[in-house]
C-alpha cells in the first residue's frame, strides 16, 4: 500500500507540473497579442513621418507560436528545450528560426518530471518492488506448499495476486491521469489510448517479473535481475542506440546553419549591389520590373541579399531536416524493439509535441515568413509609401496553417 500511495503522489505530481508548465506556455501566447500591438504601434509613429516601407519591414517583428495541444501536458517532449515563441522580420529567416534553435543544456539537463517520466523510468521500480518476491517470498516464509494445497491455490492464487496488484498499478497511473486529461479537455479517444498504454507496458515488466520467478531464485536475486533489466532497458540501451543513432546519422547543428546564413548575408556588403540583384531577379522574375537601384541606400537591395541568404543554405537546411527525420524513424525502429522507448515515443506523438510537430511549427513559420516578405516586397519593389494604415494590412500568423 506504501508503495501504491507512492505511485499516486508521483503521478499526481507529474500531471500537476504538467499543467502548470503548459498553462504558463499558453499564458504567454495569450500575452502575445497586448505586447504586439505596443511593439507596432511603437513602430507605426516612428515609419509614419518617413512612410519607408524598408523600415517598416526591419523594425516590425512578428510573433508566431505553437499552441500547446490538450494532451501535452502529459509528455512536453520538444517543447521542454525547443522554442514554442518565435518572433521573426522579414529578413533572412532560417538565421532566425536557428538562432532559437540552441538552449542552455545545464538548464535542460534536469528535465521536468511530467507524466511520460513517471510512467517510462519509475512505473517499472514499482512493478519490481510489488512482484519480485510474490512467490519467491512466501517460499522463504515457509508458506508455499501450504498454499498450493489450499482450494484455488497455486498458480491461481499467484494470478490473483498479480492481478490485482497489476490493476492497482494501473489505477494509480490512469485515475489521476483521467482526472487530468479532463480538466484540459482531451477527448476521450486519446484517453482510453493511453490507458490501453500505461497497461501494455506495465504488462511487459509484470511478464519479465514473472519469467524471472520461474527460475526459483531467492527474492533478493529476483529483485538485483530485475533491476539489472531496468537499467539495461530504461537507461543503458535506449542511451547506447541514441549514440549509435547520432553516429550512423550525422546531423549538423541548426547553429551551423545559423552561421553560414550569415556569412551569406555579411559578404553581400561586399559585393556589387548588381550582382546581388541579378542573382535575386533570377530567383524571383515577378520583381524583375522594379526600378534600378540609386546610388543611395535602398531596403529592396538590403532584403534581396537576406533572401538571397536563405536560398544558399537551403540545402544545408534540406539536410539537416533529412537527418533529424531519418533519426526519428531510426528511434521508432528501436521502440520497436524497446518498449521504453516505445512509450515515450507514442506518448510524445499523442501528445503533439515529438519531433515531427517541432518540424511541422517551422513550416507554418515558413508559410507565414513567405506571405511577410511578398507584402513588403509590393511595397519596396514598386516604391510604394508605407504609413499608419498600412501595418492594418500586415499578415498576421495563423497557428492553425
Amino acid at each position: 500500500m506504501a508503495a501504491l500511495a507512492l505511485l499516486t503522489i508521483l503521478t499526481v505530481a507529474s500531471l500537476a507540473l504538467g499543467i502548470a508548465e503548459v498553462s504558463r506556455q499558453r499564458d504567454a501566447i495569450s500575452a502575445i497579442p497586448a505586447a504586439q500591438s505596443q511593439d507596432i504601434a511603437a513602430v507605426a509613429d516612428y515609419i509614419d513621418s518617413t512612410k519607408d516601407a524598408g523600415s517598416a519591414a526591419y523594425y516590425s517583428y512578428h510573433p508566431t507560436w505553437d499552441s500547446p495541444s490538450p494532451l501535452a501536458f502529459a509528455a512536453l517532449g520538444m517543447r521542454d528545450v525547443s522554442p514554442y515563441i518565435l518572433r521573426v522580420r522579414a529578413l533572412g529567416l532560417e538565421a532566425q528560426i536557428y538562432d532559437g534553435d540552441t538552449f542552455n543544456p545545464e538548464l535542460a539537463l534536469t528535465g521536468h518530471l511530467d507524466f511520460a517520466f513517471v510512467l517510462v523510468f519509475l512505473a517499472p521500480l514499482f512493478v519490481i518492488a510489488l512482484f519480485h518476491d510474490i512467490v519467491s517470498g512466501e517460499r522463504e516464509a515457509g508458506r508455499q506448499r501450504m498454499l498450493e494445497a489450499l482450494p484455488h491455490g497455486g498458480t491461481a492464487l499467484w494470478q490473483r495476486r498479480g492481478a490485482l496488484r497489476l490493476i492497482l498499478l494501473w489505477a494509480g497511473l490512469a485515475l489521476p491521469f483521467v482526472v487530468a486529461a479532463g480538466l484540459e479537455g482531451v477527448s476521450v479517444g486519446p484517453i482510453l489510448a493511453i490507458g490501453a498504454l500505461i497497461a501494455a507496458y506495465l504488462l511487459f515488466w509484470v511478464g519479465l517479473a514473472a519469467l524471472v520467478s520461474r527460475f526459483r531464485r531467492s527474492s533478493v536475486a529476483n529483485a538485483a535481475i530485475l533491476a539489472a533489466a531496468w537499467l539495461l532497458l530504461v537507461l543503458v540501451l535506449p542511451t547506447l542506440a541514441n549514440v549509435a543513432i547520432n553516429a550512423t546519422v550525422p546531423v549538423h547543428q541548426g547553429a551551423e546553419i545559423a552561421l553560414a546564413h550569415r556569412e551569406e548575408v555579411n559578404r553581400a556588403w561586399d559585393i556589387p549591389r548588381e550582382d546581388t540583384m541579378r542573382r535575386f531577379y533570377a530567383h524571383h522574375p515577378e520583381w524583375s520590373g522594379s526600378a534600378p537601384l540609386g546610388p543611395d541606400f535602398h531596403y529592396k537591395w538590403y532584403l534581396a541579399f537576406h533572401q538571397n541568404g536563405d536560398e544558399s543554405v537551403a540545402p544545408q537546411v534540406h539536410a539537416y531536416r533529412a537527418g533529424l527525420e531519418s533519426r526519428e524513424a531510426a528511434a521508432r525502429t528501436v521502440g520497436i524493439l524497446l518498449p521504453s522507448v516505445g512509450a515515450q515515443m507514442l506518448l510524445t506523438q499523442m501528445a503533439n509535441t515529438d519531433l515531427s510537430a517541432q518540424l511541422r511549427y517551422q513550416d507554418r513559420i515558413r508559410a507565414f515568413h513567405k506571405r511577410l516578405r511578398t507584402f513588403y516586397y509590393g511595397y519596396l519593389f514598386n516604391d510604394l509609401p508605407f504609413g499608419r494604415k498600412d501595418f492594418d494590412r500586415v499578415p498576421e500568423f495563423d497557428s492553425r496553417t
